[in-house]
């Protein structure tokens, strides 16, 4: 395009997009103002104002407010700032279109009532603190009473919902379903009489004690360096294998207090692919339907976006080669 000719708005129109009534509707409301005028009053644009009009036409497409726009271009505001303030209005309104997602079909699931859907609504909207109260208040009333050690109290509490600054509609659903059950009497006495049962079993005490805890943490932290391992792609044979076997067996061997040989190594072998049968059968059991606990367990991890396939999770089959290798 000419540098100093000037277009007729018709012509600007039809270079830009715009219509003839936008582009007036710019220039009345002193956003872009024509170069010129016809001697008959018409106005005329050149090239400078032309680009101008298709900037602001970006901005408007991206849904930037006239004044927003009339203060970018007067200099009152940067792009950066402008883009900024714009996206976090975005990103509240997808907060809350989430939300609203989460509520309307946590309604067709459910086939929720009216009087349910103002608290679904409100317990989405929930603070961090009043997530905080309500999941204390449930675990508050479940433990009291309760035959367990503090440590195993504490471990159970500690598995706990956190909702993310931006949770997807899954998250949000998950975290209805949740904080609905956690208000629950029934479910709140489900629960609470199914610990009751776990912990008046027999060896329960000695399966709940700080000292067994702590070897199941420990267990777990070897399980979780099988599975980075095996993403890896590391063999089992492989150095950091063996290595990983080595401290399995020296785990069991703190259980179990057994001397290390080549025999205990491939029987542990084993015995990690029977474990793999029952975490496969405890997962098939639990889902259909799933017990009150396991049920909060899901739901947590779904809010925490931790849930995954747990036998994929679980390194059974590498470990069991890792030990059969170190034989």
């Amino acid at each position: 395009m000419d540098d100093v000719r000037l277009y007729a708005i018709g012509e600007v129109a039809r270079r830009t997009g715009l219509s003839v009534s936008a582009i007036r509707f710019y220039s009345d409301a002193g956003v872009v103002e024509p170069a010129g005028h016809t001697a008959a009053g018409h106005r005329l644009y050149d090239v400078h104002t032309i680009a101008k009009l298709e900037f602001v036409s970006t901005l408007r497409e991206l849904d930037a407010g006239l004044d927003d726009v009339r203060r970018l271009l007067q200099g009152r505001v940067t792009l950066t700032g402008l883009a900024t303030a714009h996206l976090s209005r975005l990103d509240e309104q997808a907060r809350r279109t989430r939300a609203r997602q989460a509520v309307l079909r946590t309604i067709v699931k459910q086939h929720t009532e009216a009087d349910q859907v103002t608290l679904m609504h409100k317990l989405v909207d929930l603070s961090d603190d009043d997530r905080d109260r309500l999941v204390d208040d449930f675990w508050n009333e479940i433990s009291t009473g309760i035959d367990a050690t503090p440590a195993f109290v504490d471990l159970l509490r500690g598995h706990r919902p956190v909702l993310p600054d931006d949770p997807s509609t899954e998250q949000l659903e998950a975290w209805i379903e949740l904080a609905n059950l956690l208000r629950d009497q029934d479910f709140r006495r489900a629960v609470r009489d199914q610990l009751h049962e776990t912990c008046s079993a027999d060896g329960a005490a000695v399966m709940m004690s700080p000292e067994m805890l702590g070897a199941f943490d420990r267990g777990g932290a070897i399980f979780q360096d099988a599975q980075a391992a095996h993403q890896a792609g590391l063999p089992s044979d492989s150095p950091r294998g063996r290595e990983i076997a080595g401290r399995y067996v020296e785990f069991i061997r703190e259980i179990a207090d057994q001397p290390d040989s080549p025999e205990l190594r491939r029987k542990l072998a084993a015995d990690v692919l029977h474990v793999e049968e029952l975490h496969l059968r405890s997962i098939e059991e639990a889902a259909a339907p799933p017990d009150p606990h396991t049920r909060y367990q899901a739901l947590v991890s779904i809010i925490n976006g931790t849930a995954q396939d747990a036998a994929a999770f679980m390194p059974f089959a590498w470990l069991s080669a890792a030990l059969d290798a170190s034989a």
